[in-house]
């Protein structure tokens, strides 16, 4: 008799969980015939104690009193708002595989009701880059999450394409010997970043070319200076340690979106009934450059004038 009614509180938890929310509430009926399905036969009491001892475990039920009393889960491990980031995080993701992400869903609406699951599966458009389809990338992530937190180093194998569209090993199947310092996430991709014996210096790799990837028992080669925040300002951004003041002629339109860029800290003065002057401190550099060149000329560069020729330059360069 025990074990049924222990059975029977673990069968209205699942029940709340899964379809009650504030939009869907079920009542003491609902929850009679549910446990009737479930070959168990009681009594309206037997509601009202078990959610009871469910309130007492810590469960959020609330009661609404109507014609009948009607119950729901209140507050959930999340909420459903914070779920549908979650889902179109995992739906958007070039990292993950679309296998994973299936998997990932799978779990993620779990933690919503059955009511809310249905509006966890809409359309997320994503760009043009396609999902990877290499399943053992989160093994090798959580093999360099490893060695990073032991101190070790890895080897591993890198692989990239010829002109003929084939993937192959790099340097005919070289073995690198890596001792990885920080992951970056950049641009939808994780980037292993550490000291490279092969280029005796700092070096980083795509995670999703990296096979074979294997912890070793080395110690890794320790760099006093590396901070993981001026890395990603200095190679995976507009910024370096050859920073220098640039100014910007810029269209009204774009205020947005030199905000966005440099913060609304930047320096800006207007410059006529439709253009305003922005001062930033950038490094000029090819990720710059290629930032003002996606704003078809509406934003300019003025000064210095050995920025301007080297913008110009690499313009140049990328014309056949």
């Amino acid at each position: 008799m025990k074990s049924d009614n222990q059975l029977r509180v673990l069968l209205l938890l699942r029940y709340l969980y899964e379809q009650s929310s504030e939009e869907y509430p079920v009542s003491v009926m609902d929850i009679l015939h549910f446990w009737k399905s479930q070959g168990i036969h009681t009594d309206r009491k037997s509601v009202y104690r078990d959610i009871t001892v469910l309130k007492k475990f810590g469960l959020d039920i609330v009661q609404r009193r109507e014609r009948q009393n009607l119950y729901f889960v209140g507050s959930r491990l999340f909420e459903l708002p914070e779920l549908k980031l979650l889902v179109d995080a995992v739906k958007s993701s070039h990292f993950i595989t679309r296998k994973k992400s299936a998997d990932l869903l799978c779990k993620l609406s779990v933690l919503a009701s059955q009511e809310q699951v249905q509006q966890l599966d809409r359309p997320v458009y994503m760009d043009g880059t396609a999902k990877q389809d290499n399943e053992g990338i989160y093994y090798t992530v959580d093999t360099i999450h490893t060695a990073i937190r032991e101190q070790k180093q890895i080897t591993f194998q890198y692989t990239e394409y010829t002109p003929e569209k084939k993937k192959v090993l790099k340097h005919d199947g070289y073995w690198y010997f890596f001792s990885p310092y920080a992951l970056i996430w950049s641009q939808d991709f994780y980037y292993a970043v550490g000291w490279s014996e092969k280029h005796d210096k700092l070096a980083q790799f795509r995670v999703d070319r990296m096979i074979g990837v294997e912890l070793l028992e080395r110690p890794t080669v320790p760099f006093q200076d590396f901070n993981p925040s001026d890395y990603v300002r200095q190679v995976f951004g507009m910024y370096g340690t050859e920073s220098r003041t640039v100014e910007l002629l810029c269209k009204n339109h774009t205020m947005r979106s030199v905000i966005d860029r440099f913060g609304e800290g930047v320096h800006t003065e207007l410059a006529g009934p439709e253009h305003f002057k922005a001062v930033v401190e950038v490094a000029p550099s090819p990720p710059f450059f290629a930032w003002v060149f996606t704003f078809a000329g509406n934003i300019r560069i003025i000064s210095p004038p050995e920025t301007v020729e080297k913008f110009l330059e690499m313009a140049k360069n990328a014309i056949l």
